[in-house]
């Protein structure tokens, strides 16, 4: 019976130090699938934020509206275009962040401490990291944040 209790303990005691200790259960090549999958994501986002540039936020009021008239703007004109530009910049702000994110997690991948929670250090599912490649935390740990 002793020898039962002291043999659970040296399991109990194994699996801990398995656990304070996390392994990459990713490998080489899956750390080189993700760094591509981030790369082209950034280009992505990249190539997103120069469209909103070029299209919405370079051209001036007047230019958007295609106003050619020496007639002054109407004002649900001029508040449409406010509209448009204030979407457009809120849409490069998150692009940014998100750029931010994937740098980010491009750094993690060459420390190759990609893969794991930044908050239990235990290591996120290859689905959560094929969806979200750039994400910090396991399943578990981001409903527990969003709960609070």
């Amino acid at each position: 019976m002793k020898k039962i209790k002291a043999r659970k303990k040296i399991v109990k005691a194994k699996a801990s130090k398995k656990a304070s200790s996390p392994k990459n259960k990713l490998g080489s090549k899956d750390l080189q699938v993700f760094r591509k999958a981030l790369l082209k994501l950034k280009e992505d986002i990249g190539d997103q934020m120069q469209h909103l540039y070029d299209n919405t936020l370079k051209k001036s009021q007047k230019d958007a509206a295609g106003d050619i008239s020496g007639y002054s703007l109407h004002m649900a004109d001029v508040a449409t275009d406010t509209y448009d530009r204030e979407f457009s910049l809120g849409l490069a702000t998150n692009d940014r962040e998100l750029l931010y994110e994937i740098e980010d997690a491009l750094k993690r991948v060459e420390d190759k401490t990609f893969g794991f929670c930044e908050q239990c250090h235990k290591p996120i599912a290859k689905s959560r990291l094929k969806v979200i490649p750039y994400t910090r935390t396991c399943l578990k740990c981001k409903e527990s944040s969003e709960r609070r």
